[in-house]
């Protein structure tokens, strides 16, 4: 049975939960009037879309370069809307901490079941 990537769904996680930060950042933005209204939503609404999708991305090394690229627009963010700032840099916190985490994890199961298939090949030719 093939496990899947603590990494990936780590990172999963965050980018979701950063998708509902960017569709409540856009409500504020359209609130304040930052920009045009149009603008506002098709900006937001397309940065809350990418964050649903690019877990999808994730399968792949380069989609997790995607992943930083959206951590960047949310910091960016900040320009119109100054509490953006301080979230956009816990959340690319927690997305660095899901990208060391994971593969933290990632590397530990690799090494336990590389434990587990030498105790059991020994165990075979013991009693083979």
């Amino acid at each position: 049975m093939k496990s899947k990537s603590s990494k990936r769904a780590l990172a999963s996680i965050v980018l979701g939960f950063e998708s509902f930060v960017a569709f409540f950042a856009t409500l504020a933005a359209f609130g304040l009037r930052v920009a045009d209204v149009k603008l506002v939503w098709a900006i937001g609404l397309t940065v809350a879309l990418l964050m649903i999708l690019t877990p999808a991305l994730l399968k792949w090394n380069w989609g997790y370069w995607v992943g930083w690229a959206l951590q960047a627009v949310l910091l960016v963010s900040g320009f119109w809307l100054w509490g953006m700032f301080v979230i956009g840099a816990i959340l690319t916190g927690m997305w660095i901490w899901a990208l060391l985490a994971g593969s933290t994890i990632d590397a530990a199961r690799k090494k336990y079941l590389e434990m587990q298939n030498l105790e059991t090949q020994s165990e075979d030719e013991y009693f083979g």
